[in-house]
């Protein structure tokens, strides 16, 4: 098996109501990739976001009693924290300098996965400009793969990944928050390992693995990538969805 991973050069900074089906098809083209069955589209969740234009000025925000008592908490500015309550279904964990959330999406993340890295909107403040999830990335990605899949004739997967941190665990990682027609978990259970002795546990988060390979590629600061074509993905392709992903609460030993 030879799984390669290629970063698209050349993408511009996105900006509300871009199309990203067609950057990245030009995108591709300037990389002299013609896309094949089985290729995956990885795409930092930035580039989606910002497309559909989730950058909010903090100055257009006023914070509830919510926010003001979540901002003493935290000591963080209490207009962030009104778009964290937001974007939220449960506050999980406070201390300052962190907020752990429950997202509307079903993950557990910091700060409700709000970023003010490489984001900068029209006019204010530069600094109050900060950037949202997706509203939904399963449907942003089946979008964008339908618009790919026109274009080329080909079946495809694509893949929105986030960077979050993990409880157990020091460092950022590239994580899968949304997809479209790949799965999110192979479930090994029933086949034989090395020795014959049949799996009972293993399930594999195959979209978490792809996107922590991918996110090495993009890179976390300035380096520019935020899209990456995959070729010689280990599993059959399918219709999958994230929330194959999310642990149940009552299997949640981090609550």
């Amino acid at each position: 098996m030879t799984l390669t991973l290629t970063p698209l050069p050349g993408i511009p900074l996105i900006r509300p109501g871009d199309d990203l089906a067609d950057v990245l098809l030009a995108a591709l083209s300037a990389a002299r990739l013609t896309l094949e069955d089985g290729d995956i589209l990885v795409l930092a969740q930035k580039i989606v976001s910002k497309a559909e234009g989730r950058l909010v000025h903090l100055q257009t925000v006023s914070p509830s009693q919510a926010a003001l008592d979540l901002a003493t908490r935290s000591e963080k500015d209490p207009r962030l924290c009104e778009l964290i309550l937001r974007e939220s279904r449960q506050i999980l964990r406070v201390r300052p300098g962190t907020i752990i959330v429950e997202h509307r999406l079903g993950f557990v993340c910091a700060n409700a996965g709000i970023d003010h890295s490489n984001v900068r909107g029209e006019g204010g403040n530069p600094e109050d400009w900060v950037l949202l999830l997706p509203e939904d990335p399963d449907r942003s990605a089946a979008a964008i793969r339908a618009r790919l899949e026109a274009a080329s004739g080909k079946r495809l997967g694509v893949l929105i990944i986030d960077s979050h941190g993990r409880a157990w665990r020091l460092g950022i990682v590239g994580t899968c928050i949304g997809l479209s027609g790949i799965p999110a978990l192979v479930d090994k259970r029933g086949d034989p390992d090395l020795f014959g002795f049949r799996l009972r546990i293993t399930q594999i988060a195959a979209a978490d693995e792809l996107a922590a390979a991918a996110s090495l590629v993009m890179g976390q600061a300035d380096e520019g990538l935020p899209a990456v074509h995959v070729r010689g993905f280990p599993y059959p392709l399918r219709e999958g969805s994230f929330k194959e992903l999310p642990r149940p609460k009552e299997q949640d030993l981090f609550r």
